[in-house]
């Protein structure tokens, strides 16, 4: 199994999370409501809950750090958990829980959701399904979410023992190991203080340097060079197969092709937003309306929305002729 620290070192892993944690963060997150007999739409913002998503969720966060936390347990943990604190029958506060200090059964009757919560001080305690929001990602029981990590453990675990492998190669001066053949026979003080010597003159910092031989020594290397290894064919592979197991593009992780140009670019900059982001929108959209939101908010018309427009912020050109056509 890989752990959530040792995935987050691995460099793929952690750009992949912050993508799309950004991503779900970055843009604004509003309450609407649809007049049924007009179809017209107005900002909810007389809506208890609309401050809470689109401001202050809780007293030490803002909405994007909240919702960026949240990108991040469902990217790397595949599922997110919060606390309502709910006050005169509506959501004044959401309070995040750290996905591994949530245990989540089904109920014997197939129907509840039992959720058992860990605290800062070891001690567990249950939790009404009421009072919880549970975000869930890709699942195959429906009532709780397939592990990211666990589900991408191969492809994750060679990434990290490639990067292992490659530091542990340039560290020792790129070739490592060998045998260094010397005429004769060294006593044990000769040998440990060659040992020494190679290790001081030839590796890390001085890796590279010439070296002084005497008695006919020779060096014959035993290991492959990074090269010979194919270390930058091979990790560029697992950036690709990482990329897959989360769902992003890789270059939105700064990889990509020679061939890629401008043009190409910006579809592929288009197709994360439609593949990849607007699935996540999607999957947090509905959950709010369906836990966050109560039945009469439902029959009232009111929906929480991502404005995905807000990814043109930067672009002066595109803003320009979506308003112009609009």
């Amino acid at each position: 199994r890989v752990g959530l620290n040792e995935a987050l070192r691995c460099a793929t892993v952690l750009a992949c999370a912050r993508v799309i944690a950004n991503g779900i963060a970055q843009v604004p997150l509003k309450l609407f409501q649809e007049d049924e007999s007009t179809g017209k739409k107005r900002t909810a913002r007389d809506h208890p809950l609309y401050r809470v998503l689109h401001r202050r969720p809780n007293p030490w966060q803002t909405s994007f750090e909240f919702r960026e936390m949240l990108g991040l347990h469902l990217a790397l943990a595949g599922r997110a958990y919060c606390f309502k604190v709910v006050v005169g029958g509506r959501i004044r506060e959401l309070i995040p829980f750290a996905p591994d200090k949530v245990r989540t059964k089904l109920a014997k009757d197939g129907v509840r959701v039992l959720y058992e919560v860990t605290g800062h001080d070891g001690m567990t305690f249950d939790v009404d399904q009421s009072l919880i929001w549970h975000i869930k990602g890709p699942s195959w029981v429906g009532w709780e979410a397939m592990d990211a990590l666990e589900m991408a453990r191969e492809a994750v675990g060679l990434s990290i023992a490639t990067e292992a492998s490659q530091a542990s190669m340039h560290k020792n001066g790129v070739r490592p190991s060998g045998v260094y053949s010397i005429e004769g026979v060294l006593n044990q003080q000769q040998h440990e203080m060659l040992r020494k010597l190679l290790v001081a003159n030839h590796t890390g910092e001085n890796a590279g340097l010439p070296m002084i031989v005497d008695r006919g020594a020779k060096w014959l290397s035993t290991a492959m060079t990074g090269v010979d290894a194919q270390h930058l064919e091979t990790r560029k592979h697992q950036v690709e197969e990482v990329c897959r197991a989360m769902g992003v593009m890789p270059i939105m992780v700064f990889s990509s092709d020679k061939a890629a140009t401008y043009a190409s670019a910006e579809a592929m900059f288009d197709a994360h937003v439609k593949h990849t982001l607007g699935a996540w929108w999607e999957r947090i959209e509905q959950s709010i309306d369906c836990n966050l939101l109560t039945e009469a908010d439902d029959r009232a018309g009111v929906y929480a929305k991502f404005i995905g427009n807000g990814l043109l912020r930067g672009s002066v050109k595109d803003r320009a002729e979506y308003y112009a056509k609009a």
